[in-house]
């Protein structure tokens, strides 16, 4: 199942209800972070509570995030939404994050195959980090994680396929940011 959510705290509301709407529109509210908007991320965390939280951080940076609870609710919403970005948990019940990006990158590109991913996760280790990056994830963000390191996750992977001309994020990276 997927939800959209606004850049506001507080009860979910529509997408067009975001940071804009309340005058916010230049400045994040997290000084440093990066703007993300017109960005569409596709969220993939079975923690309702995390899931929430982590989506509208990324709403407020002026990202469009579709939440899902599940890696086949991911693969559903790839193919209906064609996401710009994609960050997922590894662990997750039934089908995992490996397993989701194994079958992402069996897509072919206009199905969503070679969208930019993260993942973000519990799971820290060297090994872990390798096996994420090896299994097809462009980054491996470890939890916990300041949230706005995640938005500037995002706007890199959007940064990378701006190169090709699709799209693009403006950002306010800092200097210590580093893939």
């Amino acid at each position: 199942m997927a939800e959209h959510v606004s850049a506001r705290l507080g009860p979910m509301q529509s997408h067009g209800d975001d940071a804009r709407s309340t005058g916010e529109d230049a400045v994040n509210v997290w000084s440093g972070s990066p703007r993300l908007d017109g960005i569409r991320v596709l969220l993939v965390e079975s923690a309702p509570l995390v899931r929430e939280v982590v989506a509208d951080v990324l709403a407020r940076c002026g990202a469009h995030v579709t939440a899902v609870d599940s890696a086949v609710a991911c693969l559903a919403a790839l193919k209906r939404e064609r996401p710009d970005a994609l960050v997922s948990s590894l662990s997750m019940p039934d089908k995992d994050g490996f397993w989701l990006i194994r079958e992402v990158r069996k897509l072919p590109p206009d199905e969503g195959g070679d969208i930019p991913a993260a993942a973000f996760t519990g799971l820290t280790s060297p090994e872990h980090r390798l096996a994420t990056l090896r299994a097809g994830f462009h980054y491996h963000v470890p939890k916990p994680a300041a949230l706005s390191r995640l938005a500037e996750v995002v706007a890199l992977l959007t940064l990378k396929k701006s190169e090709t001309g699709e799209h693009q994020a403006t950002t306010a990276l800092s200097p210590e940011v580093r893939p």
